[in-house]
């Protein structure tokens, strides 16, 4: 495997896109090709079975692009069909999942809030998490219906995006939660907003960071780390439009010179564009 080759990485839109921040602050040598599966978004109230479809066909994709590691930046993707993409696949995958356990490590009350989508919050994994750490403390699972639309929209700032926050936070705050995990990788673009709400008392986990630090653990192992001179370039592409993933993320303040569309063959989800390009001019 060619250690010049680029991590692949995937999300139903541009929530993975803050794993791959931490990513590129870990491992600023690795060259990075994010997928934005628009055309499947958003993934948090679909059933399991299009989820998983939907991710082993990315991960299908990513490697034929050359990918020699994949990272699932979605709780929801994760909960769905992280074991299928281990079973079908020998690269380094690395999955973020909810941070359970550093939160039962920093509460001080002994309560911990877990805001998430539906689907994560319904999964065996996160039972899985709960059971395993949750000896000791309390988890109370937050599903948060509409918040990944508003971020997928820029609405970061709007009236209705800190009703929805207050209204998921509210609940936890009241009953003694003292510390917030962060299972959806779009609810960090909300963090601003998210600790005013809060106050500086709550602590907020993202699990991003120990993303890219076992990123950066599995390709040491695999002897995969890119040359410490290498370009560390980044590619996106959409399987929805590549413009309006260019506006997304521009409002974000990250900036992609060029964003490809793609169309994935798979029944049963949204007719794909055609393959196009967008760049950004210079």
């Amino acid at each position: 495997m060619d250690r010049n080759a680029p991590v692949g990485l995937f999300d139903s839109g541009i929530g993975g896109w803050t794993v791959l921040r931490e990513i590129r602050r870990e491992l600023p040598a690795e060259a990075l090709l994010y997928v934005a599966d628009a055309a499947g978004a958003p993934y948090g109230d679909r059933p399991p079975e299009f989820i998983a479809a939907r991710a082993l066909a990315i991960a299908h994709w990513l490697r034929a692009a050359g990918a020699k590691a994949l990272v699932v930046a979605c709780n929801t993707a994760t909960s769905a069909a992280v074991a299928q993409l281990r079973d079908q696949h020998t690269v380094p995958i690395v999955a973020i999942e909810p941070a359970v356990k550093p939160a039962a490590l920093l509460t001080r009350s002994g309560i911990i809030g877990v805001l998430a989508t539906s689907l994560t919050v319904a999964s065996g994994n996160f039972s899985r998490l709960r059971d395993a750490h949750g000896g000791n403390v309390t988890i109370l699972a937050q599903a948060c219906p509409g918040l990944v639309e508003q971020v997928e929209a820029g609405a970061l700032d709007a009236p209705h995006t800190r009703d929805l926050l207050n209204r998921y936070v509210a609940p936890l705050l009241a009953q003694g939660a003292d510390t917030l995990v962060l299972a959806c990788t779009h609810f960090p673009w909300l963090a601003p907003m998210l600790r005013e709400l809060v106050g500086s008392e709550v602590v907020v986990v993202d699990p991003a960071p120990a993303v890219a630090r076992e990123l950066r653990r599995r390709l040491t192992l695999a002897a995969l780390l890119a040359p410490a001179q290498a370009a560390g370039n980044i590619r996106a592409v959409t399987t929805g439009d590549p413009q309006r993933l260019r506006e997304q993320l521009a409002r974000l303040g990250e900036v992609v010179s060029e964003i490809v569309g793609i169309a994935l063959p798979l029944s049963g989800a949204r007719p794909f564009r055609q393959p196009q390009s967008v760049t950004a001019q210079e």
